[in-house]
């Protein structure tokens, strides 16, 4: 990659990091549920009206829009309203990587290898460093909600690689988000109505702050449509493995922006779970830098968003 294109590439990284200060700060003025449908609905309007539809049945949509949407992004939200601090967030959402492999052994047959082994134990490893070193600030129940949510992120990136591997040529995938964020408004809404009651909704709409209203701008805009449509030029550009590898900066970024500005602190034991979890990871990928095979087929990640990487881990036959 070019300097100008490293470059991007960390600003992208610092993008998402700092997008979980930004979604502490938004449940500052919504109930969870209902910030996550707006995120969406934001997501979509009025870029569904410029944006061309991908060529593919509805099914798709749903297939991958309910887990990540309603799936990640509801878990997460919910999580981080009950305690879950936001840099801690964005450590163990990286997870996902993890997440995928697994699903990928046990919904689409794949062989797990030593490397990507090797790598899932040194990083769960972290995650349950970090269970053991849980304050009373961080509820067990929202921690195991924000594990849930990177293992639905898992479950929407097992949906995007069947969805390539059904269609060629594969879809623009920032159109696809775009029309894929029409999918988890309604169940979202529907969820908080149930859950956070039809006036939370409405104080929290009537009572609406710029704070407030910037957050869901920024989540909506900044962090998913800006943030995507960049990563997607660098994805067509250059290989995904070399690309996605800069995903790992993401989590530093959110630790490093709750500490600035949201003052969460970090134990030792916390730090060396992060170490544990983005070595992990980083080691569980490290089969992406090898020449590709016509077995070896691109695993596209939808969003994530951390409001983050959209495209980038790969698994192998």
């Amino acid at each position: 990659m070019t300097p100008r294109h490293i470059s991007l590439a960390v600003f992208i990284a610092a993008v998402w990091g700092f997008n979980f200060v930004v979604i502490q700060v938004g449940l500052d003025s919504f109930p969870p549920l209902l910030f996550a449908a707006l995120r969406f609905m934001a997501a979509a309007f009025p870029a569904v009206l410029v944006v061309r539809r991908p060529d593919l049945p509805w099914r798709w949509f749903a297939l991958i829009g309910l887990p990540l949407g309603v799936g990640q992004f509801g878990l997460l939200f919910v999580a981080m309203h009950l305690g879950m601090p936001a840099g801690l967030s964005s450590l163990v959402l990286q997870t996902q990587a993890l997440f995928t492999v697994l699903f990928a052994g046990v919904l689409l047959g794949e062989r797990l290898h030593p490397m990507q082994a090797s790598g899932m134990i040194v990083a769960f490893g972290g995650v349950a460093l970090i269970g053991a070193d849980l304050e009373q600030s961080s509820p067990p129940a929202a921690f195991a909600l924000c594990v849930a949510g990177a293992a639905m992120w898992g479950l929407a990136n097992i949906g995007m690689r069947r969805m390539n591997q059904s269609h060629d040529p594969k879809p623009d995938a920032f159109a696809f988000m775009v029309w894929m964020s029409l999918v988890p408004p309604l169940p979202l809404l529907a969820l908080s109505l149930v859950f956070e009651g039809p006036r939370a909704g409405l104080e929290a709409l009537s009572g609406l702050s710029l704070m407030g209203l910037g957050a869901l701008a920024y989540i909506a805009y900044m962090s998913t449509l800006v943030g995507f449509g960049l990563w997607g030029r660098l994805m067509r550009r250059y290989d995904a493995g070399v690309v996605a590898m800069y995903s790992l900066l993401v989590p530093p970024f959110g630790l490093a922006s709750a500490a600035l500005l949201l003052d969460e602190r970090f134990s030792a034991p916390r730090l060396l779970a992060a170490v544990l979890i983005l070595g992990g990871v980083a080691v569980g990928g490290l089969r992406a830098r090898r020449p590709p095979t016509p077995a070896r087929e691109r695993l596209t990640n939808v969003t994530g968003v951390f409001g983050g990487p959209d495209e980038g881990h790969r698994t192998h036959h």
